[in-house]
């Protein structure tokens, strides 16, 4: 009898202590606190999610047991549970094709070339030890850059997006170290499906299918077209906004007369808005003094 009570009283002693640490634990901030870091590039959502460890005054990258990272060994590319990166939809990184999806990234840093690799399966998390070849979907070699300062705390960035939305880096900095990842997309397919599908349920599409066409460099004739049709319903000539739209596509036709007409006729229109003109007026002298050739 004297045995099973004292069992007992362990057991609820045991069952205390679980509840005093499930309820009585106190948050403090982690040596390597969590990061996350994201951008649409053209139509892709890129997002990267890490830990970011500091240097706290150690040696972290170079030969030998006496840095924290040595060259030549496989790192998990953060702290705690490594580093993810997802993609919605697939793109060209370094140069090779990868799906969308969710990978774990890994590295090998060296003195003059890092290898940079995406891991499929991520519930590896951190573990290297458990690192196997046949689950890498990409590896490409990465020129690391010597800072002239030091970065704290490992960062990683999404940044050089191009003008027209189809390439950026993946750019990592920590300590004294810092390389980037090209990154490209493709949209074109995606949008002229759209276009052909969406203008002919909204006819409001048409502003938007001649502002790609005019941005992308495609047919001009065709850019014109749907933004006159577009115009030419009901109110939409007030539109100062697409006014403005129209005479740069003119202006990239080579139609300079009619394009400063337009041009002016918007600029009238912003004038007289009783809004404001939201900064149109300038914009339509900027396109006129482009036209002429008289750069402002």
């Amino acid at each position: 009898m004297k045995r099973k009570l004292t069992l007992a009283s362990k057991l609820t002693f045991l069952a205390v202590m679980a509840s005093t640490m499930a309820f009585g634990q106190i948050n403090t901030p982690r040596p390597s606190p969590a990061g996350s870091v994201g951008s649409t590039v053209g139509l892709t959502d890129v997002t990267i999610e890490y830990f970011r460890p500091k240097v706290k005054g150690r040696q972290i990258f170079g030969a030998g047991d006496d840095f924290l990272q040595p060259y030549g060994q496989i790192w998990r590319t953060g702290a705690n549970a490594g580093t993810k990166l997802t993609l919605s939809t697939e793109a060209k990184i370094g140069g090779q094709e990868v799906k969308a999806g969710t990978y774990l990234i890994f590295t090998i840093p060296d003195a003059s070339d890092w290898k940079f690799m995406l891991y499929s399966d991520v519930s590896l998390g951190g573990n290297v030890a458990g690192y196997k070849e046949e689950n890498e979907v990409l590896r490409v070699s990465a020129k690391p850059e010597k800072l002239s300062g030091i970065v704290e705390s490992l960062t990683f960035q999404i940044s050089d997006i191009s003008e027209d939305n189809t390439t950026a880096n993946i750019q990592f900095s920590w300590a004294d170290v810092s390389f980037k990842i090209p990154i490209s997309v493709s949209f074109d397919e995606v949008v002229m499906k759209e276009i052909a599908e969406k203008t002919k349920v909204n006819p409001s599409n048409y502003v938007q299918a001649a502002n790609y066409y005019l941005t992308a460099g495609k047919d001009l004739d065709q850019a014109l077209e749907w933004v006159t049709m577009y115009l030419a319903e009901g109110e939409n000539s007030k539109q100062f906004w697409n006014v403005h739209l129209k005479a740069r596509i003119l202006a990239k036709m080579g139609k300079k007369k009619e394009a400063i007409e337009t041009a002016e006729s918007s600029k009238e229109m912003a004038a007289n808005f009783a809004n404001g003109d939201f900064g149109y007026i300038k914009r339509n002298e900027d396109l006129i003094a482009e036209i002429k050739g008289k750069k402002k």
